[in-house]
C-alpha cells in the first residue's frame, strides 16, 4: 500500500479537509485499540493512517496562515 500523496489533501475543500482529518483520527484510535488487545493483524496501518494524518493537518495548517505550498508533489 503507497503512502498517500500530499496533493491528494490539497485538492479537498475546507469540509471535506475537515471530515476527513476527523474520519482519520478516528481509525488511527480504533487501530491503537486493536493493537493493544492484539487483534490487529496489519500494523502498517497504523503508520500510513499517522502519515496521512500529518499530510491533512499541514494543509490545514497552511490554509490557516493563508499560505500557499512552495512546491506541488
Amino acid at each position: 500500500m503507497p503512502m498517500p500523496k500530499i496533493a491528494d489533501a490539497r485538492a479537498l475543500s475546507d469540509e471535506e479537509l475537515s471530515k476527513e482529518i476527523y474520519a482519520v483520527k478516528k481509525e488511527l484510535f480504533e487501530l491503537r485499540l486493536q493493537q493493544a488487545t492484539r487483534q490487529l493483524n496489519q500494523p502498517h496501518l497504523i503508520r500510513l493512517r499517522k502519515h496521512k494524518l500529518a499530510q491533512l493537518l499541514t494543509v490545514e495548517a497552511e490554509r490557516k496562515q493563508g499560505k500557499r505550498p512552495t512546491q506541488e508533489e
